[in-house]
Formats: C-alpha cells, structure tokens, sequence
C-alpha cells in the first residue's frame, strides 16, 4: 500500500505537469512590459515577517528600481495614503517623481479601482511585472484579476511579504495555479535583458546588480580583481585544469 506521501509527491507533479500544460512558458519582453508597485507602504512594512527586515528592505526597492534600469513604465498605487498602512516610502516615491501614484479609495484589490486599471490598460502593455505587500492579499488579488483580463503576469517573489512562511507558500500556491509566474528578481533582470551585449547589457546591468543584487556584483568584482591582479596563487592552478 502506498504511503500518504507517496502519494502525495505525485498528486503534487500531475497537478505541476497539468499546470505547465496549461499556461506554457512565457518570456518577458521590455517592450511589452509595465511594472507595478503595488501597497509596499511603511506602515505594512511591519507584517513582512517571512524575510529578514533588511533583505526585504533592499529587496522592495530593488523591485522598484527595475523600472529605471530597463526604461518601463511605472504605476504605484496605494489603498490610501493615511491611516495605519502609511505612506509609500521616500526612496520609492523619489525614483519616480513623474510616475503616477493612484490612490485608491479603499479597493483591497486594484484592479477594483477603475483609475488604476485605466492606467494599466493606457500603457499597452500585456506583460505585467508586479509585487505588493501583502503577499497573500495585496499581490495575490491584483495578479489573480490581472489574470482573468488575459494579462501574463509576473510575482517578483522576493519584493512582496506577508506575515508567515506558510500563508506565503499557500498565496503562491495559489497564484501558480492561475499561471502566475513566480520569479525571483535577478530572474526577471536576466530575462529583460536576455544577452550580456545587449543595451542594457553587461555594462548597464552589473552596475546595477553591484547594488541591488551583490550576490552576484560581488562575483563581478571577483573577477575583474583577478584580471587585473593577473596572479595565481599556489594551488589554483589545478582549479582551472
């Protein structure tokens, strides 16, 4: 007889096999995408508890500055303004002092709010890049109704929080299940790109991920040390054999 697990494991791939039958793969194109900063507000700040404080920190404003490095276009909106949710914080707003900033009325979703969805479908675009706190309300609702419009849409999984791991992984579950695509955010930088030599490129992006993704700057930098330095140490010859 076969465990619970077991069965389990393969309940879970005819349902991942069912899905990418359903919704193929997609790339992302930057003439055909908008990026939407969606509810990342200082007073919600506080109920991202699955990402360490600063992570996310970087990790939100690293999301908004996408905008700039691949020239989207850019919408923020926002529940309101006032009240315990709080502002958009300066650092985003300052990024883009032209963009427009919907407020919305009260709308948890935002594609409720007919200003917001005006100015998503005047940008004629298709393919939507989106995040907002909270994972499980203020992502999940805008990228399920983007969705049912026929809009490709991708949840920078890094950018958005919520107040558990759990209700994280089941609000991602269930924006999967819709054809969200889940991506990370140096996933979504590559793929805009697409090639090194392209603009931007090599030049444009490094200098980019050197502050918003280190992780792979500091490879960068690695490198360009050791073609400067121009030395092998002992023993590191054999690493290159």
């Amino acid at each position: 007889m076969k465990s619970f697990t077991t069965i389990l494991l393969a309940t879970a791939a005819l349902i991942a096999t069912t899905v990418a039958d359903t919704f193929p793969w997609e790339r992302l194109n930057k003439n055909d995408s908008v990026l939407l900063i969606v509810d990342i507000r200082t007073g919600l700040y506080g109920l991202a508890r699955d990402f360490d404080p600063t992570s996310y920190y970087n990790a939100m404003l690293a999301h908004s500055a996408m905008g700039h490095l691949f020239d989207l276009p850019v919408i923020i909106t926002s529940s309101a303004q006032t009240g315990p949710n709080g502002p958009f914080p300066k650092e985003i707003l300052d990024m883009y002092p032209d963009a427009p900033l919907i407020q919305r009325h009260g709308e948890v979703d935002a594609w409720d709010n007919p200003e917001f969805r005006a100015a998503v479908e005047a940008t004629g675009k298709k393919q939507i890049i989106m995040a907002g706190i909270t994972t499980d309300v203020c992502t999940t609702f805008l990228a399920l109704s983007l969705r049912a419009e026929g809009y490709s849409v991708w949840a920078n999984v890094e950018a958005p929080g919520t107040t558990s791991e759990f209700i994280r992984d089941v609000s991602n579950d269930r924006m999967a299940r819709a054809g969200v695509q889940l991506v990370s955010m140096f996933s979504i930088v590559t793929d805009l790109m697409r090639d090194w030599r392209s603009t931007p490129g090599g030049a444009e992006v490094l200098t980019w991920l050197t502050k918003y993704y280190p992780a792979y700057g500091m490879v960068a930098q690695a490198h360009g040390g050791a073609v400067e330095n121009g030395t092998l140490i002992p023993g590191e010859e054999a690493l290159l054999a």
